[in-house]
């Protein structure tokens, strides 16, 4: 009997044991596109993303059903030193043109690395997988821009299926530097012409295609009917078709669609399927002094159809 207790008391280690493992399934780490490294992170109920070393860049986003919910476009360049058109890059030290370097900085055409041994971060209460990534500045780098940074990115999958990105930047020179910052997700959609973006009314706005001349947005919904570009001050907007998007420490977002301009790597009909509602820090540069760090989340969830803000916002 005694060996009984023993063999049965083993058994509800062992369960408990493969329990947590099902909870905390690891990473895949695998090759993609032209043997680019990638990360493949599910969790039990199906639900995944995959990201890109190259670029540190999320590329696929599905729900529990297998729907993908990022947009790649159909003439994606996955060859360095070519920036990936789709998914979610990362625009780091500087958003678009607004300084002297290249457009969108660098990052986002740099190898980036699995980060083993992260600083701690509260995840998520709902947070069921997570992959974190890290940056830092290469010699080649300070030739471009010569500040010594640690970019700690983390990808996390929630309950809910929410996506969530926390970026964490820390100075690590020895002087103060400053940088804009953005993410440009591009979400799916079916048919460009029949979505609209609310949750922007009577907040100013820059318009790119008018020499980023002031206005403040006193319609309810932004619609599409020719190429868009509006920066917004101060709020996170929402697509009204199924996606809620969230963000905090970044001050501006940025709604986008190329519409039919040509784009190298875009296909001709591809401005149809997408959307970009991106959270930027682009109006006041952030200041690093030596030592600090800078933090921003990302939080992207899809809510049925007819959902009220207040009731269907995931908490957090």
């Amino acid at each position: 009997m005694g060996n009984k207790a023993n063999l049965i008391f083993l058994w509800a280690i062992l369960v408990s044991v493969m329990a947590m493992a099902t909870q905390h399934r690891p990473f895949q780490r695998t090759k993609g596109i032209n043997g680019l490294e990638k990360i493949i992170v599910r969790d039990p109920r199906g639900q995944s993303f995959e990201v890109y070393l190259y670029g540190g860049q999320v590329t696929s986003w599905k729900n529990e059903k297998g729907e993908e919910l990022l947009f790649m476009s159909t003439k994606a360049i996955f060859e360095p030193p070519t920036p990936i058109r789709g998914g979610i890059p990362v625009l780091f030290p500087q958003y678009a043109n607004t300084g002297p370097l290249p457009s969108h900085g660098f990052v986002r055409q740099r190898f980036w690395k699995i980060d083993a041994n992260p600083p701690p971060l509260p995840s998520h209460p709902s947070s069921t997988a997570h992959i974190d990534l890290i940056l830092k500045s290469s010699e080649a780098d300070l030739k471009i821009w010569p500040h010594k940074f640690v970019y700690r990115l983390r990808v996390a999958l929630g309950h809910g299926g929410d996506l969530t990105l926390t970026s964490r930047i820390r100075n690590s020179d020895v002087k103060p530097f400053n940088f804009t910052f953005g993410l440009h997700p591009y979400f799916s959609v079916s048919d460009i012409s029949q979505i609209q973006v609310e949750g922007l009314q009577n907040l100013d706005y820059l318009d790119q295609l008018k020499n980023r001349t002031r206005f403040t947005d006193h319609g309810k919904f932004i619609t599409f009917n020719s190429q868009d570009s509006k920066q917004d001050q101060n709020h996170g907007p929402q697509e009204k078709k199924t996606i809620v998007v969230r963000k905090e420490g970044q001050a501006d977002a940025v709604v986008w669609n190329s519409w039919d301009k040509k784009v190298v790597d875009l296909g001709v009909e591809d401005y149809r399927r997408f959307v970009a509602v991106e959270p930027v820090e682009v109006e006041k540069p952030i200041i690093l002094k030596p030592g600090q760090e800078w933090k921003a989340i990302f939080q992207v969830s899809v809510v049925p159809s007819g959902c009220s803000r207040k009731s269907c916002i995931p908490h957090t």
